[in-house]
């Protein structure tokens, strides 16, 4: 890739939406290194949708991993190789649970990850995996950044910055076709109430369940403001974040110094 360019103000993301071969890791894995392998351009974060291995599965007996094996692994080497944050959700286990389970992967290889906390109960998703329990918030180039995961876009106490606790918040997802008018509309509302970046990374195509997915990722500014969407077309997409933009509405607009104090039970 080429020479990193940006300045210290400056985050350079980049959003794959995609089509997903349904329960077939092998075939999501060489797919999406062809994509990412594609960048032409230096990035310091890479965005893959929801369960980019599998598809939105409820069947994790037969494709969970553990952490540190086959996807760990393979997502450690993209990050090396590109110099990018590698992050998204994939099906794991752990003590016997299932979890969908956002890894955040740097090119050094150290790995963190945020479990899904809200489960989909109307595709049986919270019979079969176990929520999370803790936001996680990441630093990245004097950004701090929050990934959450699709079905959490609905639950604006658990994304909301408290005390600015992040400038960028993230949701992957495998949101379908025919709700798209509440991940439209929910993605800037929850850039206008946090007055934050927001990136929604959503996938096309119809998944095993026979259910289509129309994309609409999404870049929206801390203003509500839609920077970029793409609907239903497979795209690889980079943007740049402008931090003094943001630093600068936040001084001129403090709206977060009057939000309401609570904590999340």
């Amino acid at each position: 890739m080429a020479e990193q360019k940006s300045s210290l103000h400056d985050l350079s993301i980049t959003l794959i939406q995609t089509n997903l071969y349904w329960e077939d890791v092998t075939a999501n894995l060489a797919m999406l290194e062809e994509k990412i392998f594609s960048i032409q351009a230096a990035t310091d974060l890479i965005i893959l949708p929801e369960m980019f291995t599998t598809g939105f599965t409820m069947n994790p007996a037969k494709l969970a991993e553990p952490m540190n094996l086959h996807t760990t692994r393979w997502m450690k080497q993209m990050a090396a190789q590109t110099g990018a944050v590698v992050t998204g959700s994939v099906v794991m286990k752990e003590n016997n649970n299932y979890y969908n389970r956002l890894l955040w992967v740097n090119p050094n290889g150290e790995t963190d990850y945020y479990d899904k906390r809200h489960l989909f109960r109307m595709g049986k998703e919270n019979q079969v995996y176990t929520g999370g329990s803790q936001r996680l918030i990441k630093e990245l180039k004097g950004w701090k950044i929050c990934p959450l995961i699709c079905y959490d876009l609905r639950f604006p106490v658990w994304s909301r910055n408290s005390n600015l606790a992040y400038d960028l918040l993230i949701y992957v997802a495998n949101w379908p076709q025919v709700r798209m008018y509440p991940w439209d509309s929910l993605l800037v509302a929850r850039a206008i109430e946090n007055q934050s970046y927001v990136i929604g990374v959503n996938r096309t195509g119809t998944d095993g369940n026979n259910v289509a997915h129309a994309g609409h990722s999404a870049v929206i500014d801390f203003t509500g403001k839609v920077l970029f969407r793409e609907i239903d077309h497979e795209v690889i997409h980079q943007h740049t974040l402008d931090k003094k933009a943001l630093t600068d509405f936040r001084e001129k607009f403090p709206a977060y110094l009057d939000a309401d104090t609570f904590q999340v039970s």
